[in-house]
C-alpha cells in the first residue's frame, strides 16, 4: 500500500490514544492533594496576603482536576475553571486534615 507523499501512519496516534484511554478510565486510589497543596489552600482561605508559592499550588491542584490555563482561547471559560474549583474545594474538604476547634 502506498501513501501520498508527506502523510502519515495513523497507527501510532491511535495506539497512544487507546494507551492514554486505558491509563485514564483506571481510578485513582490515593490522595489527590499533597500536605503542601493542602497547607497552602488552607492559607489562601483565610484574609492573610497571599505568596506566589501558595498561588502554584492552587493551580497545580486546578490543572489535577482537569483545568488547563492555555493562552489559546478557550469557550467553556469560566464553566471549566468553575467545574476544576469544585473538584478541588471537594478534595480539599474529604482529604486535608482541618484542625478541630478546641
Amino acid at each position: 500500500m502506498r501513501r501520498a507523499p508527506g502523510t502519515r501512519s495513523i497507527l501510532p496516534t491511535l495506539v497512544l490514544l487507546l494507551a492514554g484511554c486505558a491509563v485514564g478510565g483506571r481510578p485513582y486510589a490515593g490522595p489527590h492533594l499533597s500536605p503542601t497543596e493542602c497547607r497552602d489552600l488552607a492559607a489562601l482561605r483565610t484574609n492573610a496576603p497571599p505568596t506566589m508559592a501558595q498561588h502554584h499550588s492552587e493551580l497545580a491542584a486546578l490543572r489535577k482536576a482537569g483545568y488547563d490555563p492555555s493562552p489559546w482561547y478557550d469557550p467553556y471559560y469560566p464553566d471549566d475553571l468553575q467545574a476544576a474549583q469544585r473538584l478541588v474545594d471537594y478534595w480539599f474538604q474529604t482529604e486535608c486534615q482541618q484542625p478541630q476547634p478546641s
